[in-house]
């Protein structure tokens, strides 16, 4: 009996025993079933974010393609213009009128951008400008008189115009906020990419007779075009955009694709709707966007300033002077031959092209302030230093100045090209409010072409008129001032969306107004 009653405890214990292990070996595969699903998600959202990337790249560079229209013709032109004297017996006033024509005509291509841009659509609208493009740069090829070849250049500068105040909107519309800043310098490293091509171009058809190698060299700027009409067929419309037009599916589509997790699709799409003024079918009603852009609030006063300030210090700082004139430049270095001259300018262009992709690698990790103090200052030292080269060495000086004037140069588009350049358009393309972005964009552009066609169109007179090392005193001049403009007027905006940024503004004219009150309440109780 005893004997039973121990085997049935016995046995009882042994049910118990294996019960607890029953259930350790069920929680145990419940984990591992947790750890792999665990796993499984991150694998799929590891998958998911490299996809994302690599679309958001592509997009961004097929929208940077007509950047390159614009590279191009600067570096062509700067060599061309050579060989075009030569053949159509221009004066030097012509020859200034025909390279600054192109910023001074783009003007007219960019405002009508902003406006073309908000009704075709920001896709639409490149596609716009590379057809006018192409159309002007056939009329140039065949050129037999400089009326017909500014006919070319007039309607190039339009193309260009449109191409280069909408390519960094598109881009900062689809980028995530993190890579924002990377992608959106696209454009300024396909304008580089362009005056190298160009300057290659230029080193590469110099040998043929002065009547036909300026117009293959024009000729060769009308392939990108090409490209861009097969693109649009490619990259999607900007969300953005859709959401303004009341296209909220199309937009979260996009969004699925330009972001790497749902819920940040649905936290950018009420944004965006938040920002369009489309939440729960709301709409701005408001002044026209030109009467608020002419009659601005106080933050977009502020928003006006650094956008607009920025745009014009990029260009009143020579930089199209160095590139349109460099070969100018380095034969008052003292340079001798049109090869020679064009073999040192392909120097100047492979500078400016390698050291964008430092911006590229720096803008959304260090930011966009320290870039553009790194530049200005930069680029403040490199230009004092090639007009002090140019005014005490000169032509005639030997290889001493023909070295430190040719590295003054480089020195000084390379800075340029990591701060300045870039950032420049990052920051005009993401200040502004959504119903506003696009005309403002425009706003900043019309500055820059102005500023750009002033300095391509006076330099060789102010040259000869201060010489050109004088010239150069100037722009290290003002440089300098951009350095104080960017300390005080330029925010930093890495890692903050497009919307975070408007709010931006919104809090710093808060802040300025609230110790203004402050500063009258003092005042008064000091005053009883």
């Amino acid at each position: 009996m005893g004997l039973v009653g121990l085997q049935e405890n016995g046995n009882g214990e042994m049910g118990l025993v294996k019960s607890k292990y029953k259930r350790m070996d069920s929680e145990l595969s419940d984990f591992d079933d947790d750890v792999d699903e665990a796993t499984q998600n991150h694998h799929v959202q590891l998958e998911r974010s490299k996809t994302t990337r690599k679309y958001v790249f592509a997009c961004a560079v097929f929208a940077s393609l007509n950047s390159v229209l614009l590279g191009y013709d600067v570096g062509v032109m700067s060599g061309a213009i050579l060989f075009i004297h030569e053949d159509l017996k221009i004066t030097e006033v012509q020859q200034e009128i025909l390279v600054g024509s192109l910023s001074v005509v783009s003007i007219f291509g960019s405002l009508l951008g902003g406006r073309a841009s908000d009704s075709l659509g920001r896709k639409w609208t490149m596609g716009l400008a590379a057809i006018i493009f192409q159309a002007g740069a056939a009329i140039m090829t065949f050129a037999n008189s400089f009326e017909v070849l500014m006919l070319g250049r007039l309607l190039a500068g339009i193309g260009i115009g449109f191409g280069v105040m909408i390519a960094p909107v598109y881009i900062a519309e689809i980028s995530p906020s993190i890579a924002r800043g990377s992608f959106t310098s696209f454009p300024e490293i396909f304008i580089n990419l362009g005056i190298l091509l160009g300057y290659v171009s230029n080193y590469a058809f110099s040998g043929l007779p002065a009547h036909t190698n300026w117009r293959i060299m024009l000729a060769v700027g009308i392939l990108p075009s090409i490209f861009i009409a097969g693109a649009l067929f490619i990259i999607p419309e900007s969300p953005r955009w859709l959401v303004m037009q009341n296209r909220t599916d199309e937009a979260k589509s996009v969004l699925m694709n330009t972001n790497e997790t749902d819920a940040e699709v649905e936290e950018r799409l009420a944004e965006i709707q938040k920002a369009a003024g489309t939440t729960n079918g709301d709409k701005y009603e408001e002044k026209a966007v030109w009467r608020e852009l002419l009659s601005p609030s106080p933050a977009l006063r502020r928003m006006l300033f650094a956008g607009f300030g920025i745009q014009c210090f990029q260009q009143i700082t020579g930089i199209d002077a160095t590139v349109y004139y460099s070969p100018e430049i380095l034969k008052s270095a003292g340079i001798e031959g049109n090869s020679k001259v064009l073999a040192a300018t392909v120097a100047v262009g492979v500078s400016k092209t390698v050291f964008i992709l430092v911006a590229i690698l720096l803008i959304d990790r260090v930011g966009r302030k320290p870039l553009l103090y790194v530049s200005t200052i930069g680029m403040t030292i490199c230009l004092f230093t090639l007009g002090l080269s140019l005014s005490l060495l000169g032509e005639g000086s030997g290889s001493l100045g023909i070295a430190l004037s040719l590295a003054s140069v480089c020195g000084n588009v390379a800075f340029f090209s990591v701060g300045i350049g870039p950032v420049c358009w990052v920051l005009t393309s993401e200040i502004f409010p959504l119903r506003l972005r696009a005309q403002a964009a425009a706003l900043g552009a019309v500055g820059n072409r102005i500023c750009s066609g002033i300095i391509a169109m006076s330099f060789l007179s102010v040259s000869r008129a201060i010489t050109v090392g004088g010239t150069f005193f100037i722009f290290s001049a003002i440089s300098a001032l951009s350095v104080v403009f960017v300390f005080t007027l330029v925010p930093e905006t890495k890692g903050k969306s497009l919307e975070q940024i408007e709010l931006l503004f919104h809090k710093e004219h808060d802040r300025q107004r609230g110790e203004v009150e402050l500063g009258d309440v003092e005042h008064l109780v000091a005053s009883k």
